[in-house]
């Protein structure tokens, strides 16, 4: 196999600290935590010439030093053997760690999943059989709802993740996206059972007036004429006529019906201002103005989930309650699940999940070309002491094949991991 025109080979008697290398073996064929890094001192230099490699490719560029010199058949024949790397050691046994870290990840990320499949046919349901059926309906979301408040209330701390790409394509995820982040910015903010749960259900009807809107204004990607934005905003006014009708509680319907509104009488449908907008609603105009930022219905126009952060903080924090909005960044953390970054050993990946405990530590899928796409390394940055988060990118700013590799979501979804803390084995 011939390298990269990036990179090159040398021998293992060639390698010294400073050296960014790749190594050309399966993730679960070394001890080290990547395939692709810079080598720190003799200790891992010792490793990699115990790994039985004939040659180590080498890339320039990210190199602090050149390779040392050939070493001739005489000298390399006077060279006392190199032990293979012993079943027992230490980095093997971290290697391993990382192994069953890397299974566990998985497993939960898979549960999560079927979980937020289930809870979105419940949300389609609701628009599907709102009108012929709607006491039926608000007890199912009722239901839901109260699941999820437990779930979220029952442990110390909330893991966030990002769904999969194939999972995320629903129009009315928008609902779900809403209610499951509305909530655990509750919990941040703590708030108790029954006013979470009333939270909950405002959050998964808030945008049910938009059924009496036509598609044609809902899906218009170009700006709306004026007359079509007084029909849109209408969409509050009808959804709280089809609360009212659904048996929403009063908490609920406000929602509905303010979920528009910014402390700062800017918003929509009465320009209301802090005093005057219900404690519930604020947090659901933050979470609404977030993914609407981050999944708009022109693609073209989505933010990152952290610039949507940033824009909110920098540009739109006026019109929301600063404990509310601190509380919401502090949740997701500066890089959000869904979020392209470069870490600080210059990898690309994707956030995965944060935990909201340890917001700056998040599950990352990294970008390693020697890897399967389907066999990716998601690593735990709460592990990984050495590494941390150095920037954010936009999608479109990375090379065509690891943008094929991470395949980043044209739609951010999100949905929270249900199981307490000791059932993670």
């Amino acid at each position: 196999m011939s390298a990269p025109d990036n990179t090159f080979y040398v021998a293992p008697e060639q390698l010294c600290a400073g050296l960014y290398i790749h190594l050309d073996l399966s993730w679960m064929d070394h001890p080290f935590p990547f395939s692709s890094f810079k080598i720190k001192n003799d200790e891992q230099l010792a490793t990699i010439r115990q790994l039985g490699l004939s040659r180590i490719r080498v890339e320039p560029g990210k190199s602090a030093c050149k390779p040392l010199p050939p070493v001739s058949r005489d000298e390399k024949a006077s060279m006392p053997a190199v032990a293979v790397v012993p079943a027992d050691s230490e980095a093997t046994k971290e290697k391993k760690q990382r192994i069953e870290q890397l299974n566990r990840i998985k497993r939960d990320i898979a549960e999560v999943e079927k979980e937020f499949q289930q809870a979105a046919e419940t949300v389609r349901n609701i628009a599907r059989n709102i009108y012929s059926r709607p006491q039926e309906v608000r007890q199912e979301a009722e239901k839901l709802v109260g699941k999820m408040v437990e779930s979220i209330l029952s442990r110390g701390d909330v893991m966030v993740h990002a769904m999969s790409e194939k999972l995320g394509e629903d129009a009315y995820f928008h609902a779900l996206n809403v209610t499951v982040l509305s909530l655990i910015l509750a919990k941040a903010l703590g708030m108790g059972e029954e006013e979470s749960r009333h939270l909950g259900v405002g959050a998964m009807f808030h945008d049910i007036g938009k059924l009496e809107i036509p598609p044609k204004i809902l899906m218009k990607t170009d700006p709306l004429t004026k007359s079509e934005q007084s029909f849109f905003e209408m969409h509050c006014e009808y959804g709280l006529d089809i609360a009212n009708k659904t048996g929403l509680p009063e908490q609920a319907a406000e929602i509905v019906m303010q979920h528009h509104e910014y402390i700062d009488g800017s918003g929509y449908p009465g320009k209301l201002k802090a005093e005057n907008i219900s404690p519930l609603s604020k947090i659901v105009s933050i979470v609404n103005v977030y993914d609407n930022l981050c999944n708009p219905h022109n693609p073209a126009e989505a933010l990152t989930p952290h610039e949507a952060l940033s824009q909110m903080f920098a540009v739109k924090r006026n019109k929301f309650d600063a404990a509310a909005l601190k509380a919401f960044i502090h949740c997701l953390g500066v890089y959000p699940p869904g979020s392209i970054v470069q870490l600080s050993n210059e990898m690309l990946g994707m956030v995965i999940s944060v935990n909201s405990a340890m917001p700056l530590k998040p599950n990352v899928l990294v970008y390693d070309p020697g890897i399967p796409k389907d066999e990716a390394v998601i690593i735990s940055l709460e592990r990984e002491a050495d590494l941390n988060i150095s920037k954010s990118l936009r999608p479109g700013q990375l090379p065509r094949e690891i943008y094929q590799y991470l395949n980043p979501r044209k739609r951010v979804t999100y949905y929270f991991d249900p199981k307490k803390q000791n059932e993670h084995a």
